[in-house]
């Protein structure tokens, strides 16, 4: 499962501009990768770890702005098509799980 975080914060002042930047460096920390610039993704194991993750974003959400969490599946995160100007490009490779027996 994705998590997928879409953003729109204001950066008019420098007091908005420093809680951009948190609210992006608080998502980096959380294990989120810059998909573009106002959109970050992470990969989660489960349901349930999602979850902990967005209540982590909703946590951390900045004062003004608009911002989006949206989980997708593996699945539907394959089927997407990916493009440089006319060049396809790959898709950001999936972390690698652990497995404790």
């Amino acid at each position: 499962m994705w998590v997928m975080v879409l953003f729109d914060l204001p950066t008019e002042t420098k007091k908005d501009r420093r809680n951009a930047s948190l609210f992006r460096k608080r998502l980096i920390k959380d294990g989120f990768s810059m998909f573009q610039f106002s959109i970050y993704l992470r990969h989660c194991t489960s349901r349930e770890n999602a979850e902990v993750h967005i209540k982590r974003v909703k946590m951390n959400l900045p004062p003004l702005g608009h911002v989006g969490i949206m989980t997708i599946t593996d699945k539907q995160f394959g089927m997407m098509e990916l493009f440089y100007g006319v060049k396809e490009v790959d898709k950001p490779g999936m972390t690698q799980q652990l497995e404790l027996f």
